[in-house]
């Protein structure tokens, strides 16, 4: 009695491909997430530069 050394559950299919609409759309969710993110970073850091901040606490340091 000869065994099948393969199962046919473990034949190596070939996957979909992504279509092209799929992948763009895909790719500016992902440039949006970093261009709000730099928004942020940008927002707090102009809310930070002046001084005026209440909801953030900056050591000063005095050079004399």
């Amino acid at each position: 009695m000869l065994r099948n050394p393969i199962p046919a559950t473990d034949i190596a299919v070939p996957k979909k491909h992504t279509s092209t609409s799929k992948k763009r759309i895909r790719k500016n969710v992902w440039k949006k997430k970093g261009y709000w993110g730099a928004l942020k970073a940008f927002s707090l850091a102009k809310s930070l530069s002046p001084g005026d901040s209440k909801s953030f606490f900056v050591r000063q340091i005095n050079l004399e």
